[in-house]
């Protein structure tokens, strides 16, 4: 079927001989003649116009482009890339979804300027890796999507109920939220002290760099996220028990293991790297293997449950942070999973101390990236992407749908810390505030000395002073 967007759009006439085939007599050759070189009198123009292109405005779109409010396109026919009197209309080629979708990008904020890194990724395009036996999957952002996000990368995992991901080991640090279902986590370190838990939708795990460990899924199946602490890291490198054994001479297996050569047999000749198992025992009790060293001390344990934490409540949603000072084992990893109700916004801030990795959990979002000196691009995310906001670069993210946005912030740090412009600000004498921004009196007497997380939505025209 001819496709109606096609045949309206003005190029369509000029291409269309050329993609449904010749006109009568004949095929014509596949190149043309030296005739058609520069200006001749023959030569035709056409007289279709791309100057009327309809649509109706959203709203927002006529205010200043200064003003910058977040354009919703989503359900928007035809979209254009026009923000009060700046930009122009766009007749096509387009993809109609990805300009629905992201607004910002279409029609951006008349205070972006320049071009910062891409501060975006969706998993959804990431390639996805498929386990064996329809036993799962996983999909990962590195530098290979996004070159700029150095410090850390992350996997987005999911393993069906009692299948595994098989025993391993990083050269990195892996540190995980369970985003929905349980598994049971096993590992062994250097001192020979094993370690064995369950954990559920909002708990966490860390493993150190080396120390190996496996993940079952329980009954209800698990998806997890995985961040590790160097951007070039990629699944594909991973250490895997099935490759130490298949790449090993089986005398030496037989040598190391104090075992008959005919017991490795039957040890796979590829990798399983998510494959289906035998669902694990109820009783956790019955995992708990220890040898002379027993099992791992409490206070260096691999897991935190994070789901058990209460939120710390604030002005327009909830913050839980976990890091080092709670989660001693997490010495280079710290957190803050961020609820944002419709309307507000994770105030503006950086980290002075890491680059910031970013998953959206929920809802819609957006955020401006400010680079010095002048530099700013501003992002839309959807649920499944990654946002990346270099050290010291600042940044807000604004719930831009009608339902709470969640996303989780990770800093390569043993503190979760960051600098509020609101609370520098609101605790810098007035009058050098007054002197720098020229700010009124009015807007001075409500700055506020606290550090707000979460800011609660409002109306532009509410806080106009």
């Amino acid at each position: 079927m001819k496709s109606p967007l096609l045949y309206s759009l003005p190029w369509a006439s000029v291409l269309l001989p050329a993609i449904h085939g010749a006109p009568t007599g004949g095929n014509p050759p596949l190149r043309g003649s030296e005739d058609l070189l520069g200006y001749a009198a023959s030569n035709t123009v056409t007289d279709q116009t791309t100057d009327d292109i309809p649509y109706v405005p959203v709203p927002g779109q006529t205010e200043a482009a200064d003003v910058g409010v977040y354009l919703d396109f989503e359900d928007a026919e035809n979209p254009q890339p026009v923000r009060g009197d700046v930009g122009g209309t766009d007749p096509g080629p387009r993809n109609l979804y990805y300009d629905q979708i992201n607004s910002d990008k279409l029609a951006p904020p008349g205070t972006d300027n320049g071009q910062t890194i891409n501060a975006q990724w969706p998993m959804g395009l990431s390639h996805n890796r498929l386990g064996l036996n329809e036993s799962g999957w996983a999909r990962q952002e590195n530098e290979v999507v996004m070159p700029a996000a150095t410090a850390m990368a992350g996997v987005d995992m999911r393993l069906e109920a009692g299948a595994y991901r098989e025993l391993h080991w990083h050269v990195a640090s892996e540190w995980s939220l369970v985003l929905n279902g349980s598994c049971r986590i096993e590992a062994v370190n250097e001192n020979g002290q094993t370690f064995v838990d369950d954990v559920s939708a909002g708990d966490v795990w860390f493993f150190p760099p080396g120390v190996p460990h496996s993940i079952q899924a329980l009954d209800t199946g698990v998806e997890f996220l995985l961040i590790f602490d160097d951007g070039s890291f990629s699944e594909d490198n991973t250490f895997l028990a099935t490759e130490v054994f298949a790449h090993q001479p089986r005398s030496v297996l037989a040598k190391n293991f104090d075992l008959p050569l005919a017991a490795f047999d039957d040890i796979p000749e590829d990798e399983l790297y998510i494959f289906p198992g035998t669902p694990a025992p109820a009783n956790i009790e019955e995992q708990n293997v220890t040898g002379s060293a027993g099992i791992l001390p409490r206070s260096q344990s691999y897991s935190y449950h994070f789901s058990e934490q209460p939120a710390h409540e604030v002005q327009g949603g909830s913050v839980k942070i976990v890091d080092s000072q709670t989660f001693p084992i997490s010495t280079n990893t710290a957190a803050a999973l961020v609820t944002v109700r419709p309307g507000g916004m994770r105030e503006i801030h950086w980290h002075p101390t890491s680059d910031e990795w970013t998953f959206f959990i929920s809802g819609k979002a957006r955020a401006t990236l400010f680079t010095a000196p002048s530099t700013a691009t501003t992002f839309d995310y959807r649920p499944g992407d990654v946002g990346y906001f270099p050290q010291s670069n600042s940044h807000y993210i604004e719930n831009t749908g009608d339902e709470d946005l969640v996303f989780l912030e990770v800093l390569q740090t043993d503190e979760f810390t960051d600098v509020a412009l609101g609370q520098w600000i609101g605790s810098t004498p007035k009058q050098i505030v007054a002197d720098t921004l020229h700010l009124p009196q009015s807007a001075l007497d409500r700055l506020k000395t606290e550090k707000m997380y979460v800011v609660a939505g409002s109306n532009v025209s509410d806080v106009a002073v």
